[in-house]
């Protein structure tokens, strides 16, 4: 706080004893000494008082905080709460409907060829029947 070293305390020491006088010294030392100590009783209570009032600022703004994002899950649950119950809930904008594909058309080439006739030269060959059997 003060930053004093130790040569100007030696220069304290020396002007304290030719003004006080080595008799007096010890009891204006421990008067000091009481005078330093409230002062720094005095200025932690002052340094504790406004650090509680830091923490209970920064309380009151997650109490904020909370309370705001309690609502945004209390309002989505009832959301999803409707939903379940059948009610309709827009979530985003209406879908947009396709367009109708064309009929689909089949080439005159494409058409089923008719059955093969016996005696077709494209016809496949019969099939050999199995042994053993009719």
């Amino acid at each position: 706080m003060f930053d004093i070293g130790a040569g100007e305390l030696l220069v304290i020491l020396i002007v304290a004893v030719v003004v006080i006088g080595p008799k007096d010294l010890p009891l204006a030392m421990r008067t000091a000494g009481r005078w330093i100590g409230k002062m720094r009783r005095i200025s932690a209570h002052f340094r504790s008082g406004i650090d509680t009032m830091v923490r209970e600022a920064e309380l009151e703004e997650m109490e904020k905080k909370w309370k705001a994002q309690n609502e945004e899950i209390m309002r989505r649950s009832a959301a999803l709460t409707e939903a379940e119950a059948g009610a309709p809930v827009m979530t985003g904008p209406p879908p947009v409907e396709a367009p109708p594909l064309p009929p689909a058309q089949t080439p005159a080439a494409e058409a089923p060829a008719a059955p093969a006739e016996a005696g077709d030269a494209n016809a496949p060959p019969p099939l050999p029947l199995a042994k053993g059997g009719e």
